[in-house]
């Protein structure tokens, strides 16, 4: 009569990850996101700058249409038919109002298979003061500096691939990651011959919305995150070009769990659970995520590895009817690399390899390993087209409920995706 909730446990840990920000107060109405970015797109590529008193408003923008399509397993959308559910749409405004005070805001909305919705939110807001060049303040919905690409996530202009390494800047989780909202310092140090340090340092929350999965023998109550803490640490190295360093990321989520009276009931009757106990479970989930980076950049090259670990355990009130989980480590890692071989010509390359637990690697279940390929074609300067092929060994990573509530064990092993994406930006 004991209800087995061995995958409870894994959708709280991966699949919660996946779930949006509910930073929602701020939004606007997608008729004025669509206003405003049809005003900003009849000005020239750049930034645009709005003639207010002092400094200019800088303004950027950018839209996105992708369309995703795989041979087998559905992934991120309804892939294996075809998906058009591949849109993104931003755009950011930023004014130094002094020498040293600066202040930001972006609005982003994107659909993405079952992600989301088109609803524009604040991506991310700041005030920023720099008091030097080694300590600067930021406050606000803050991006957050993890790994070496986690700030260009909303950027497709900035990069070669479509999709970033899945295996450490997985999309799904995009807002889950992108950014905390509480406080930041910063700063750059020089070392003279040795180089220069760039350092970043971040506490606040994360702002999730709970939402019970389908068919579940609960229903999920209050989630949220207590904490998220971290900091990076980036060395610009002698050599020209190349940058090494570190990042490290701390957190907890909270969440309750009501079960219903037919499951807990006959436990209670079998003296299983205390007479007292009327279904509501505490969990905890604690996680500490760290990823080492390096990256080489010399003319039309670049070259760019990290290796990442995820430790992440669960705590509950009652483990009969929602296990304690001890810690559950992932290992995730890439190589990748771009070359520019015309103005308007960026081929690109990365191998991705992730393991959701470092001590058990045999599987389809427990590995995914990508092999990607890019074409991007800059067609003028506000506008490119990108061509993406994936080979996928493995399961890991792709979502139960878009492929028909199937076990990751019964999808198919070896699998490829076809993405192509074209973005209009200034």
């Amino acid at each position: 009569m004991i209800v087995p909730p061995a995958s409870c446990w894994k959708w709280v840990i991966v699949t919660h990850l996946h779930q949006r920000s509910v930073f929602r107060r701020g939004g606007v109405s997608r008729l004025r996101l669509a206003g405003l970015c049809a005003f900003a797109l009849q000005f020239s590529a750049g930034a645009l700058e709005l003639n207010v008193p002092g400094e200019p408003i800088q303004v950027h923008g950018f839209v996105s249409q992708g369309f995703i399509k795989s041979n087998a397993n559905n992934y991120l959308a309804e892939s294996t038919r075809g998906s058009f559910e591949f849109t993104e749409v931003g755009l950011n405004f930023s004014k130094e109002l002094t020498d040293r005070l600066r202040v930001g805001v972006q609005l982003f909305a994107r659909r993405l298979g079952p992600l989301d919705g088109f609803d524009a939110n604040f991506d991310w807001f700041y005030l920023d003061y720099r008091w030097a060049d080694w300590l600067g303040i930021r406050a606000g919905r803050v991006k957050l500096p993890f790994g070496l690409y986690n700030e260009i996530n909303d950027i497709d202009s900035a990069r070669v691939p479509i999709l970033l390494p899945q295996s450490i800047y997985p999309t799904s989780n995009r807002d889950f990651l992108l950014a905390q909202t509480g406080g930041e310092i910063y700063g750059r140090f020089s070392l003279a011959s040795a180089g220069a340090l760039e350092y970043r340092a971040y506490g606040g929350t994360l702002f999730l919305r709970s939402t019970t999965p389908p068919n579940s023998p609960y229903q999920i109550g209050k989630l949220n995150a207590p904490y998220v803490v971290g900091g990076r640490i980036l060395w610009e190295t002698p050599l020209e070009g190349l940058r090494v360093g570190g990042s490290l990321q701390a957190l907890r989520l909270d969440a309750d769990f009501f079960f219903n009276q037919s499951i807990f009931g006959p436990l209670q009757a079998a003296g299983i659970l205390p007479p007292e106990f009327t279904g509501k479970v505490g969990v905890q989930i604690p996680a500490t995520l760290w990823v080492g980076s390096a990256e080489y950049s010399a003319g039309a090259l670049l070259l760019a590895a990290e290796y990442s670990r995820w430790y992440v355990s669960l705590n509950s009130s009652q483990s009969v009817l929602f296990p304690n989980i001890s810690t559950m480590v992932s290992e995730r890692f890439y190589g990748m690399l771009a070359y520019r071989v015309k103005p308007w010509l960026h081929p690109g390359l990365y191998y991705s390899g992730y393991y959701t637990d470092v001590q058990n690697r045999s599987g389809r279940a427990n590995m995914q390993h990508d092999a990607a390929a890019t074409l991007r074609f800059d067609i003028n300067e506000y506008w490119l087209l990108k061509l993406e092929g994936h080979f996928m060994y493995g399961t890991a990573a792709l979502d139960p409920t878009l492929n028909h509530d199937r076990p990751l064990t019964d999808l198919q092993k070896t699998w490829g995706v076809l993405l192509v994406k074209t973005t209009a930006y200034f």
